[in-house]
């Protein structure tokens, strides 16, 4: 009898292609087209090979000469490529001229991310946010992703221009589930509303921890929470929030929300998209911005991640920068030209642990830097008075006195009314 065997599938290998122009330097280029082979790899997309092009006068029809693209199309058959990958947008005519040209599979930047969203969308609400973009990006590619779109549709023969072509029928399919989206995204929205106005009667200030894809948010997260949030070495790792408490002193706390990662070049409609997500820390009290020290660029990573904040309305909000992974950087010289340019970061790593304490004595003087420094005398009578300066403000120091007892703090706005009657 003859055994069968199952042969696994042959993941797909992908030609990367990244584009150097007058506006993007050669070393941005080649750190951009780097980046794409992380992000491939995270889609478990094989590199079949990079090239990087320099364009100097793009066409309409390819965005590249058609020398280029013989060139392109040849190095893709010479590495047994299933698909070309540009680091570059490219429009629905360039990318269907591609594919004819190639006989591959071809797309951009902008939709290998999709990719990866769509299957790391674990929530309902993070799921409906990257179909929602999805559906956006594929819109003006209907006939790009359908050949028979324009065969007639519905009308008798002989009735020219009677029918609708099924182009213009899945539009309408396409145009009726954005909005179907789109509501559904508002209730989960004013679902999320409740919940952030339960934490809010709660009486606990809010961070927000922020930073570029991979820098080691979910791991920064899970070591001062005890949390569980998933933290892997991958790209996008995690798309939903996740939110948990902080205990950054004794009897003082936060409750803090991972968000989705940022990424350069991240597709418009995504950040679109995720702003349900990205407004935690709109509406947060501090940021903590999580920067990978290891990396080669670390700081145009951050530049990355403060436009994206800028565009969502929370680039002024107090921020603590925090430089993570440093037991992966060999030269101690590029931390000390680091922690000169950037006066007041932290400096840590979340896997030995190195930093986490002077990380959350940061925060502390972070979130009551703007507080006024009170002296309350609490008779005995009323101790629960001292129990909630503990929980609420900061405290700095406390004695005894008499049958009272004497605490200096800094007290919260909202509590000065209260304690206004035992002040020294």
């Amino acid at each position: 009898m003859t055994e069968l065997t199952e042969t696994a599938a042959r993941p797909e290998r992908a030609l990367l292609i990244g584009i150097q122009t007058d506006s993007i330097p050669k070393p941005e280029a080649e750190s951009l087209l780097a980046e794409l082979a992380s992000l491939a790899k995270t889609q478990g997309i094989q590199e079949a090979g990079r090239i990087l092009v320099r364009i100097r006068d793009r066409t309409a029809s390819h965005l590249l000469s058609s020398g280029k693209v013989q060139e392109l199309v040849r190095a893709a058959e010479a590495e047994d490529a299933d698909s070309i990958i540009f680091d570059h947008p490219l429009s629905p005519v360039q990318q269907r001229n591609w594919e004819e040209d190639s006989g591959r599979v071809v797309y951009d930047r902008s939709e290998l991310i999709l990719k990866i969203f769509a299957g790391r969308a674990l929530t309902r609400e993070a799921g409906l946010q990257v179909e929602l973009a999805q559906l956006q990006y594929a819109l003006p590619r209907l006939a790009h992703s359908r050949e028979d779109l324009m065969r007639q549709k519905g009308g008798r023969y002989g009735t020219k221009g009677s029918g609708e072509k099924a182009l213009e029928l899945d539009r309408r399919k396409i145009e009726a589930r954005i909005r179907d989206i789109q509501e559904d995204l508002k209730k989960v929205r004013m679902e999320r509303a409740v919940q952030r106005r339960r934490r809010e009667r709660a009486g606990l200030p809010r961070a927000a921890v922020v930073g570029y894809t991979n820098a080691g948010k979910s791991s920064l997260l899970n070591a001062i929470t005890n949390a569980d949030a998933l933290a892997e070495d991958k790209l996008f790792a995690t798309l939903d929030t996740t939110t948990r408490r902080i205990l950054y002193a004794p009897g003082r706390g936060l409750l803090a929300t991972d968000t989705v990662g940022f990424v350069r070049n991240l597709p418009h409609g995504l950040v679109e998209a995720f702003k349900a997500t990205l407004e935690e820390a709109v509406l947060a009290d501090v940021l903590i911005h999580v920067v990978d020290a290891s990396e080669a660029e670390p700081v145009r990573f951050l530049e990355t991640t403060e436009k994206v904040l800028g565009e969502i309305g929370a680039g002024d909000k107090p921020t603590l920068l925090a430089f993570n992974k440093t037991d992966l950087v060999t030269d101690p010289a590029r931390l000390d030209l680091l922690a000169e340019r950037f006066p007041g970061a932290v400096f840590l790593s979340v896997k030995t642990g190195r930093g986490i304490p002077e990380l959350l004595a940061r925060l502390e003087e972070l979130l009551t830097a703007d507080r006024e420094e009170w002296t309350v005398r609490i008779p005995d009578a009323e101790y629960g008075l001292v129990a909630l300066l503990h929980r609420r403000a900061a405290v700095v120091s406390e004695s005894r006195e008499d049958d009272a007892t004497i605490v200096r703090c800094r007290m919260p706005e909202d509590l000065r009314e209260k304690y206004g009657g035992y002040r020294r």
